[in-house]
């Protein structure tokens, strides 16, 4: 697939000229994918139709989804764009390093993800992801449009396509993104009945669950043989819940 496994995900764009920009952006490098989670604006509007100018097929067929889980479906390698994540131990790459990651699974979709332009995305919204980007910029002003980040982003994956021709690279099997969620939540249920999870603070420590088994990129085989051990655990706790009640 190449580029044309790449989606570009814009999570709520509220603006329609940015919209209308980045599927301009897209057609420039090569990329036509475009899904838009919960849209705060019209993409078929005058103002984005104009700013498309010859790319307002992509516009025309843009998925829109009500969530980001259900923009990356199927997709085996994610990443998102953010600035600073204080909270976070993940380190935020440079695009030139990061992006060519996502052509190595050649065959199968992937997924970049841009944020809303007044605060981008939430911690929620970055644990579905697997790495991240911030695009380097002046200290003294570093924030940068939604479409400006769009197209250097996409700016980096075309190059990066073409040095990819001379290099091809070794696909491996990765598990595909709701392969990896279902595991989460597998995991997470288990661990607040066993009480190494509370409620209060599950999510912050599933946080550090899923930066740990972003490192390693788990494929499909390995993310099976981790759900057979959790079934198992969980099949365990049960037998020894009814052998107590026959003991009592």
């Amino acid at each position: 697939m190449g580029l044309a496994g790449v989606r570009i995900v814009l999570v709520e764009p509220a603006g329609p000229m940015n919209v209308g920009s980045i599927a301009r952006v897209m057609k420039n490098f090569g990329l036509h994918q475009l899904v838009i989670v919960n849209p705060q604006c019209d993409r078929l509007s005058k103002e984005a139709m104009k700013m498309a100018v010859h790319a307002k097929e992509i516009l025309q067929s843009a998925v829109v989804v009500a969530t980001l889980p259900e923009a990356l479906q199927g997709c085996v390698r994610v990443i998102a764009t953010a600035g600073r994540v204080s909270s976070w131990e993940t380190a935020l790459e440079n695009p030139r390093t990061a992006l060519p990651w996502l052509l190595e699974e050649p065959e199968k979709p992937v997924a970049l993800i841009f944020g809303r332009e007044d605060r981008g995305l939430s911690n929620e919204e970055l644990n579905y992801a697997q790495r991240f980007v911030t695009i380097p910029s002046n200290k003294n002003y570093q924030s940068l449009n939604l479409a400006m980040a769009v197209a250097v982003c996409c700016y980096e994956l075309a190059q990066s396509t073409e040095q990819l021709e001379t290099q091809p690279p070794v696909a491996t099997e990765l598990a595909p993104w709701e392969i990896l969620e279902a595991y989460y939540q597998q995991l997470e249920s288990l661990l607040l009945k066993i009480g190494y999870l509370y409620p209060h603070t599950a999510a912050s420590r599933m946080e550090k669950f899923r930066q740990l088994y972003n490192r390693t990129h788990l494929q499909t085989t390995e993310v099976a043989m981790l759900r057979g051990i959790l079934r198992q655990v969980e099949w365990a706790l049960t037998n020894a819940s009814d052998r107590e009640n026959c003991d009592s």
